[in-house]
């Protein structure tokens, strides 16, 4: 006579309580829900691409070269087919002399001028911007110090500020009634100062950048 089983458990402990259908048959009792996950933690599936800001500063890199490209080694180039092969502001990381403004104010005619102020509105504006809110992404996710996370932004905004200025004193200086050499001035040095911080937010964001990835090369080996 074969026993109940709240007698086999009394008996042989849990391990008999089940069924011997279901031990003959290889099946397993099915698993508690929510075993193997921490008490009071839903499981949720990873997302793809979660908590990796990598791929979108790599495109935004991607976006600034060529807007770099785009404003600078292009549209500004063919800007000098209009002024008789000088340059333009914009372009002469050394700065300019008033003179040389003035040279410029003498080639280039109205429809030049309008060309080179809606170039700065345009091209140059949107390679700011990029620019700015690239390197933003890089010093906050890759500065690891606060002190260097809030200067990199801060020589960013101020790049962006000395930028558009730049542009602004440009067009003043080529399209203003009367030539001002105090203008030219401000020019000038307003493009050599973006130039300045340009190169000194790409090397600094670089190092950054460079920094990060060393720490983590030197980081996995102890969690292996």
């Amino acid at each position: 006579m074969s026993k109940t089983p709240a007698q086999r458990l009394r008996k042989h402990g849990e391990r008999a309580a089940v069924a011997p259908s279901e031990q003959h048959s290889g099946q397993r009792p099915p698993a508690r829900q929510g075993a193997g996950a921490p008490a009071g933690q839903p499981m949720r599936p990873a997302q793809p691409g979660e908590g990796n800001p990598k791929l979108i500063i790599i495109a935004a890199l991607g976006a600034t070269l060529f807007m770099f490209w785009y404003f600078h080694l292009l549209t500004l180039t063919q800007m000098t087919q209009l002024s008789n092969g000088l340059a333009m502001p914009d372009s002469l990381i050394g700065g300019f002399s008033g003179g040389y403004l003035q040279q410029l104010r003498d080639v280039l005619n109205s429809d030049a001028l309008g060309q080179l102020s809606y170039v700065h509105k345009t091209a140059g504006t949107i390679f700011v911007v990029v620019f700015g809110l690239t390197f933003l992404l890089v010093f906050g996710t890759w500065a690891k110090s606060r002190a260097v996370r809030w200067a990199g932004f801060a020589g960013v905004l101020l790049f962006a500020v000395v930028s558009i200025s730049g542009q602004i004193a440009i067009d003043g200086a080529l399209g203003s009634h009367t030539f001002s050499a105090g203008l030219a001035t401000l020019a000038s040095v307003l493009v050599v100062l973006g130039w300045v911080l340009l190169i000194l937010l790409a090397l600094g964001g670089g190092a950054v950048a460079l920094l990060s990835w060393r720490q983590k090369k030197a980081v996995q080996p102890a969690d292996a």
